[in-house]
């Protein structure tokens, strides 16, 4: 009986109704499909097109045995007669084990690859390989917890507020694996199995790569999913922000206090509800009369203006009916068609299909890009369903069930492509979510409406990690924290420095937060409006701490020859700006068990302080490597934990090998200041 064939460059295997498709996708990469009842379909994915394919595939084909070869990685096919399951072992090019689907188990008939039909004609899958209980594994995109090593892990395949599921991993055991399926659905990093799970799903697709070294399967990926823009040059720099700034003149006279006190910041955001309602995109003529001039005198300032946008639709919205009539809109599946309750009844605008892309962008360009706004906030990106019910709502592209994931691609992909249109190049715009191949439409992602704590503090830097590895190298957090900063409170003004510290080695480095106490608005017709926070500059804190964040954020100035080096990294090959230690210490055992320091690119070791009141911490420095206390210039060897003083105003930075030059002449020159 003869179960494989060569196809197309692909090993096709069909048996009983099943069809598995492997084709080389990239350098060293295959893409695996499966379809039952059905021939292999081309579907809303993360994969681009390969281009870098320098090696021909060999094949092996026999009646029941199959291999592919694609460089550095081989797929064995087997059919195990119990029931002909065809089952495949991925190995690397020195015959090791990378990832293996599970067997039948004989008697217990273990399906690897598991269709249980839906209403409708699709199925809910289910995917299982053997586990590796000493596999390490790095990725997944961002979720709020404290945790590098994902093995163990039970993980949501849904957007929330602060959580994006990028499902993407590094192994220790040198692959990478995308599941490339948006459905809504879980993995489970077990010790026993590894099992991913589509609610709804035509068929099964990931793609899988080989690599010596954690950059060479980072830039694997990178090239069949994207790489992000060039960062203009106005992400280097320092951004303020805050909840929010509700009017013209405030908006101005924060700038103006900037640029009179000598403090650079490169870019003003323009919080939500500056507008008159959910889906109107356009400034409240009440609190905005002249948008056009405000932009203007900010650019005289050398600063650049970022406007919040809301993908909600108010029942209220000038374009709410339009919208409607048009179909451009994300639909309930039954029920009244209410989709997030904020202030009224909103629906959400649906980012997958284009001619609402058209239609929104439209609106933007007009009430914002024309008056010369280049970055934008697109906040809601999940989109933020009450009550994430998921299976309640259907986009154009499908019901939510099969492709939810995929908006806050689509969102970040309608602004992208609409100013592109325009002429503008080096794109950037902030996004509260994103799914695999975000970065390639300038998706710039914070993670989210976080609590005012050290506890979530921690997890931050767990997240910018992951996210990091998971191909989303432009992230950031909320310097602060988003939700009860009291201003008045010795502890949080404490947090915020130690948060503001850790923000100067971000890839972006913003403030915001909805600081407490807040005031009410209202306005002119005595209708209550968004609140405003308290005040969130450098200098609302007092003297003593304003010298401290101002500090950072011309050391932010002095590196910015590095950070462009970076995000040229970033760019050209899809390398991580903030990097896990192992990405470039992969041979030392203990980089792999860091959750609270990492590289800032690859020369300068960050450990943030952490935790309430500490004045100093433990620091591993890894092998391989000298370095140099960016502070005091003492020099240690690399292979061992040292106990550093950190003072308030201190965040331990270690230099690589004698770099960072910049970042030691800073603070010498700081000592020598403070030495006359």
């Amino acid at each position: 009986m003869k179960f494989f064939e060569v196809e197309n460059n692909s090993l096709i295997f069909r048996e009983n109704g099943e069809t598995v498709q492997i084709t080389p996708w990239g350098k060293d990469s295959f893409r695996v499909r499966a379809n039952f009842l059905g021939e292999i379909l081309e579907q809303p994915g993360a994969l681009l097109e390969p281009v870098d394919m320098d090696t021909e595939p060999a094949f092996v084909v026999e009646d029941e045995y199959a291999s592919i070869t694609n460089g550095k990685i081989t797929a064995y096919c087997h059919v195990d007669r119990w029931g002909n399951r065809l089952q495949i072992t991925y190995k690397n090019q020195k015959d090791e084990v990378l990832l293996k689907e599970v067997t039948n188990g004989g008697a217990l008939f273990v399906k690897a690859r598991d269709f249980r039909p839906l209403p409708g004609g699709n199925y809910r899958l289910k995917v299982r390989f053997e586990s590796d209980p000493a596999e390490k594994l790095y990725g997944m995109g961002q979720y709020q917890q404290e945790v590098m090593n994902l093995k163990g892990c039970h993980l949501e395949l849904a957007h929330r507020n602060s959580q994006a599921s990028v499902p993407f991993y590094v192994s220790s055991l040198g692959y990478g694996f995308l599941w490339n399926n948006p459905a809504i659905g879980e993995v489970d990093f077990g010790t026993n199995i590894t099992q991913w799970t589509a609610e709804s799903s035509r068929q099964m697709d990931y793609w899988i790569t080989a690599g010596d070294t954690p950059a060479q399967i980072e830039e694997a990926y990178a090239a069949v999913t994207g790489k992000a823009p060039m960062m203009p040059e106005y992400g280097l720099g320092f951004w303020q922000c805050k909840l929010r700034y509700y009017n013209q003149e405030q908006v101005l006279n924060i700038a103006r206090e900037y640029v009179r006190r000598n403090i650079p910041v490169d870019v003003l955001v323009i919080d939500f509800f500056h507008w008159p309602k959910c889906g109107d995109w356009r400034f409240d003529e009440e609190y905005f009369p002249n948008p056009g001039e405000m932009v203007r005198q900010l650019h005289e300032m050398g600063i650049e203006t970022m406007v919040s946008v809301w993908p909600q639709v108010d029942w209220k919205s000038e374009n709410f009916e339009e919208m409607k009539q048009k179909g451009l809109l994300v639909r309930s599946n039954s029920g009244i068609d209410v989709q997030m309750l904020t202030w009224s009844n909103n629906v959400f605008m649906d980012a997958t299909n284009p001619r609402t892309r058209d239609y929104v962008w439209e609106k933007c360009r007009k009430n914002y890009a024309d008056l010369g706004i280049r970055i934008f906030w697109l906040d809601e990106a999940e989109p933020e369903f009450t009550g994430y019910d998921f299976l309640d709502y259907r986009y154009h592209a499908g019901a939510v069930a099969e492709v939810g994931n995929i908006y806050p691609r689509e969102y970040a992909r309608m602004f992208y492509e609409g100013q592109k249109a325009m002429g503008q190049e080096d794109i950037v715009n902030l996004i509260r979510c994103a799914w695999a191949g975000s970065q390639r439409y300038g998706a710039l992602v914070w993670s989210g409406d976080i609590m005012s704590s050290y506890e979530d503090f921690r997890k931050q830097i767990c997240a910018g990690i992951h996210m990091g590895l998971s191909g989303i190298p432009w992230w950031t957090t909320d310097i602060g924290g988003f939700h009860n900063g009291n201003i008045h409170d010795p502890g949080f003004k404490e947090l915020l420095v130690r948060w503001f510290e850790f923000g100067t080695f971000c890839p972006v480095m913003r403030l915001h937060g909805c600081r407490q106490p807040e005031t009410p608005i209202i306005d002119k017709s005595g209708e209550m409006r968004q609140s405003t926070g308290a005040d969130n500059e450098v200098w609302s804190y007092g003297p003593e701490i304003e010298e401290i964040l101002v500090g950072y954020i011309h050391l932010r100035e002095a590196m910015r020859p590095y950070t462009r080096s970076l995000m040229a990294q970033a760019h050209e090959k899809g390398t991580p700006v903030m990097r896990a230690c192992f990405y470039e210490f992969p041979k030392d055992p203990v980089c792999w068990e860091l959750t609270d320091e990492y590289m800032f690119g690859p020369d300068v070791l960050v450990a943030p302080v952490c935790h309430a009141g500490a004045v100093s911490r433990s620091v591993y420095l890894p092998e391989g490597a000298s370095w140099i206390d960016a502070r005091s210039g003492a020099v240690y060897d690399g292979g061992q934990y040292i106990q550093v003083s950190a003072p308030l105003e201190a965040i331990p930075l270690f230099l690589r090998d004698g770099h960072g030059d910049e970042i030691r002449r800073f603070f010498t020159e700081q000592e020598t200041v403070k030495g006359r």
